[in-house]
């Protein structure tokens, strides 16, 4: 089989080894992405003349074709094809002879790539927001049904203040809505279309960029034509930052669960079908799971990384280097969006032991409590902290429930005021359906089915 750039001499076998690295294998998923960026080019270059209409019909059940071969994982990628991008358009010639030649007039690889990556990366941060509203939901389910089961609030790990499970579980809930807000700038970011840029520089020829970009649902086209391929790894790096910092507070969210489901504390308790056991040790339930998230929070942060650390300095243009931004970028949105989910199953099935908390809370859990109650009597608060904390022994044992209702103020464990988190997640979600309702209606358009790119 050909490729696309062959001239009159073949490449050297560990040169062809080592510049096709994995991307025939990570391209396979991305061959739904590729056709269906394939037959906009086809009707586009049929609008200016390049293709007739026959040809167009003729690409288009071919595109289709393998766009499904794609989502079922049957289209064949092999080393010597380099990429999904050669692969496809070699099917289209060996079917369909002129017209699978042309399919190519007015783009580069460079372009190509580009907006199949945009296409994925709509996709996922649909998925994204997706499992981070579910995982965001039980959150909050949690949280109202323990808004008054006591928990010690503690600062450098140690007992501090009378708390909440509600506070806890509220606190994770309205972190991850504040990394989700950042999902529909980013996608905006990543809403345009640069298919037509070619090689950096555009094409001496009348192509419609902004037929191209509607018929794939983009908002609009990526206007300049040498900024749509320097884009190449920093659109990957605006995602992963984003799917990075979600990691890193599902990381703290699994030490949390680990340290109090420990026997010694005994707070939660994980339900055996969510721990693993031991080869040796008979009466082992390991949190494997949760051990997992803090594990691939940091392999997160590692893709995040290394696509910055690739295109920190390179030149304006295209430059291969930004080959190796792809295979970071696919994993990490497939590890993102199941980091999700795992977290979700774990709150949705947590079990919460109320006796055990309330247990935990010593006289010396009241003690900033018993220098406000000072204060109230008209003592300064430092007069009254000085009291208290020479006088420690003399504590009682107070009311859990008690202390939790007398925070009133706002967001506090006895006014959670969950209403404004589920709010914040609401909009959230309806700006992103509307986003993907546009998409799905003009690929479903293009294609005559819903293809399924992530």
């Amino acid at each position: 089989m050909a490729k696309l750039w062959q001239k009159q001499y073949s490449l050297d076998s560990l040169i062809e080894e080592f510049t096709v690295g994995r991307d025939f294998e990570l391209d396979r998923e991305l061959v739904v992405a590729d056709s269906v960026g394939s037959l906009a080019q086809a009707c586009m270059l049929k609008s200016i003349g390049i293709l007739s209409e026959q040809e167009r019909i003729g690409l288009e059940g071919e595109l289709i074709a393998i766009a499904k071969e794609g989502e079922a994982c049957r289209f064949e990628l092999r080393r010597e094809h380099e990429d999904c991008h050669t692969a496809i358009e070699n099917r289209l010639t060996q079917k369909l002879g002129e017209p699978g030649k042309k399919i190519h007039t007015g783009r580069s690889r460079n372009d190509q790539i580009a907006t199949v990556l945009r296409l994925h990366a709509r996709a996922f941060l649909f998925h994204l927001v997706e499992a981070g509203f579910y995982l965001v939901s039980s959150l909050l389910h949690l949280a109202k049904e323990h808004s008054e089961t006591p928990m010690p609030g503690r600062t450098h790990m140690q007992a501090g203040m009378p708390s909440s499970v509600g506070l806890w579980a509220a606190a994770y809930a309205e972190e991850l809505i504040g990394h989700l807000a950042l999902t529909p700038p980013v996608y905006d970011l990543v809403d345009q279309c640069p298919l037509g840029s070619a090689a950096s520089y555009g094409v001496p020829l009348a192509i419609d960029r902004e037929l191209v970009a509607k018929l794939l649902g983009f908002a609009r086209v990526q206007n300049n034509v040498l900024y749509a391929n320097n884009a190449r790894g920093t659109t990957d790096s605006w995602i992963l930052a984003l799917a990075e910092n979600i990691g890193i507070t599902l990381s703290r969210f699994a030490q949390d669960v680990i340290l109090f489901s420990l026997p010694e504390l005994g707070y939660f308790v994980l339900p055996p079908e969510l721990c693993s056991g031991s080869s040796i040790m008979p009466q082992k339930k390991n949190p494997d799971a949760l051990e997992l998230l803090r594990a691939k929070s940091s392999t997160l942060s590692h893709y995040a990384g290394q696509v910055r650390d690739i295109v920190r300095c390179l030149p304006s243009g295209y430059n291969r280097d930004v080959q190796e931004t792809k295979e970071p970028y696919l994993r990490a949105s497939r590890l993102s969006v199941v980091c999700l989910q795992v977290c979700n199953l774990v709150v949705s099935k947590l079990q919460v032991k109320k006796e055990r908390l309330r247990d935990a809370f010593t006289p010396e859990i009241f003690a900033a409590d018993a220098a406000f109650e000072l204060v109230s009597k008209g003592e300064s608060f430092r007069e009254a902290y000085r009291k208290v904390g020479t006088s420690l022994t003399a504590l009682d044992k107070g009311d859990p429930e008690k202390a939790i209702r007398l925070r009133t103020a706002t967001g506090t464990p006895g006014n959670l005021n969950l209403d404004a988190g589920k709010e914040q997640l609401l909009v959230l979600r309806k700006q992103m359906d509307q986003r993907r309702e546009r998409v799905e209606r003009a690929l479903s358009a293009l294609m005559g089915f819903l293809p399924k790119i992530f």
